[in-house]
């Protein structure tokens, strides 16, 4: 696949980060979907820390009213992130703005198969946690994200 045509199909998959996209086809061509995976993985987890931190930072709040990428915006509509009463949206701005707070970055979730519920307990958790483990599981939570957009996009069969 010619390099423009790889970037247009695949420059999502890191949110907003076409470079680490780009930084991948050094593994190419790949003979599998989970070795595609793994080069997404490595190059995000090899990157310098003020890339990791940009690739955190390139992710939307979840549940936010600010226009999201037509991929983020699918995954939060899957559970149902579009759709809060206004007391729910409330406390997911206010945990979205102690998080950012606290940390510096967004809260990162991968959030296909999960519940609301569990996203809010997790967001209550981790809001209280040390900044060095929010920052290593929100490369963790980017690396299945990756991994969610990768598998939805290329087909095994």
């Amino acid at each position: 696949m010619p390099q423009d045509s790889y970037v247009s199909v695949f420059g999502d998959i890191a949110e907003k980060s076409p470079w680490l996209t780009l930084r991948t086809l050094r593994f190419a061509p790949f003979a599998t979907r989970e070795a595609m995976v793994v080069a997404f993985n490595t190059v995000l987890l090899k990157s310098s820390e003020a890339e990791k931190l940009a690739v955190i930072r390139a992710h939307p709040d979840l549940a936010t009213k600010v226009k999201l990428s037509d991929t983020s915006a699918k995954e939060q509509k899957g559970v149902g992130l579009d759709s809060l009463s206004a007391e729910e949206f409330a406390h997911f701005t206010a945990l979205n703005d102690a998080y950012k707070a606290r940390f510096g970055f967004p809260f990162i979730f991968a959030v296909k198969g999960a519940t609301r519920q569990q996203i809010i307990e997790s967001f209550e958790r981790r809001v209280k946690a040390e900044r060095k483990d929010e920052f290593a599981l929100a490369l963790e939570m980017i690396c299945r994200i990756m991994r969610f957009r990768l598998e939805d996009r290329i087909s095994t069969e």
